[in-house]
């Protein structure tokens, strides 16, 4: 075979060499057992150029479906997968699915290279959340149906109402880059899952109004409409997210469109966007204040579970099949436990 060092599918096809290797059925990432021969079309979620103690340069990957990812190490020809291995492209590999004692689940690769359109479905490569866009944008609708306060309810239908640009972009764009819902309808999924939660504990604890913190609820992350790109899976903090950041996106959007209301009320004002500025719960997380108030204060308690919760999912779905445990995680601050008594145990 010849290789032309200005075409990086040939030098990767160089790497199955000419000795042939198993061609399988393909199976989902969350299938895979130690020792399966793979090859199947997968996802780049991340590629990262990595140094060696020597010096040299590897590539660390993350490769995936909807159902959760798997590392790949490239120790060979870095520069050239490097370029074929952009985040968001899809990719033919053929390896071997190993879990190290120590380093966990790995692909040992063979060979990547471009995936040829019609050999895959596109649908078995993204993840997404587990109910439909149709069904949360209906319960979002229900939800924003109890706001009895009026100028809350022309607030929450001049950035979220059917057919507003701010809305469809809202409906698509993800949760996160990576920690928790990063994938196309995250952010709809996330923050009404936080909203309903706001509107549920309300009930129970005295002193809360119910309307303004289903509000900020809802709004509390609208600031990742222009501090991420919508480029799902390769999502990435836009300029704007890195310059300003998402909580003053955000702050400012909601500041903007409450002026275009006419009567809207001050305080009502200063109160939901308190909730934005204080979500995150403490400066060193990136907010400018700390919660204030008894709304602001649910706000970020739910915003906190909800994320971490979220976790668990992502965890969940790159848990390598019979463990009970998944490696540390710096989002949660250790590994997650799905063993007996937990969920995934009961479904089981």
């Amino acid at each position: 075979m010849s290789l032309s060092p200005d075409d990086p599918t040939s030098m990767l096809r160089a790497l199955v060499s000419s000795a042939p290797h198993p061609t399988v059925s393909r199976v989902f990432v969350r299938e895979l057992e130690d020792g399966k021969e793979v090859d199947q079309v997968l996802l780049v979620r991340s590629a990262e150029v990595r140094a060696r103690r020597g010096g040299d340069e590897y590539l660390k990957l993350s490769l995936g479906d909807r159902t959760g990812a798997v590392t790949a190490m490239v120790w060979e020809s870095v520069p050239r997968v490097r370029e074929l291995c952009r985040a968001g492209r899809a990719v033919r590999v053929t390896g071997r699915y190993v879990v190290h004692q120590r380093y966990g689940a790995q692909l040992s690769v063979r060979s990547i290279e471009p995936a040829e359109e019609g050999t895959y479905a596109p649908a078995d490569l993204h993840d997404g959340p587990p109910r439909s866009a149709a069904a949360m944008e209906a319960d979002l609708r229900e939800l924003i149906a109890t706001v009895q306060d009026p100028h809350l309810r022309a607030l929450l239908e001049r950035m979220l109402g059917e057919g507003r640009p701010s809305w469809e972009a809202f409906r698509r764009a993800p949760a996160a880059k990576h920690y928790h819902q990063a994938y196309e309808h995250g952010l709809l999924e996330h923050s009404l899952s936080v909203a309903q939660g706001v509107s549920a504990i309300s009930a129970t604890f005295p002193g809360l109004n119910r309307d303004v913190a289903v509000t900020g609820a809802l709004l509390h992350d609208i600031g990742k409409l222009e501090a991420y790109t919508s480029a799902v899976p390769a999502i990435d903090l836009t300029d704007e997210g890195r310059l300003q950041g998402e909580i003053p996106l955000g702050y400012y959007r909601v500041r903007r469109t409450i002026e275009e209301l006419p009567g809207f009320p001050p305080d009502t004002s200063q109160a939901v966007l308190h909730i934005i500025l204080s979500h995150h719960g403490s400066l060193e997380h990136g907010s400018p204040v700390v919660p204030c108030t008894r709304e602001a204060t649910l706000v970020h308690m739910i915003d906190n579970l909800g994320g971490r919760l979220g976790s668990f999912d992502r965890l969940e779905k790159e848990l390598v099949p019979g463990e009970a445990w998944s490696p540390f995680d710096r989002a949660i601050g250790g590994g997650a436990y799905f063993g007996p008594g937990t969920a995934r145990a009961l479904a089981a």
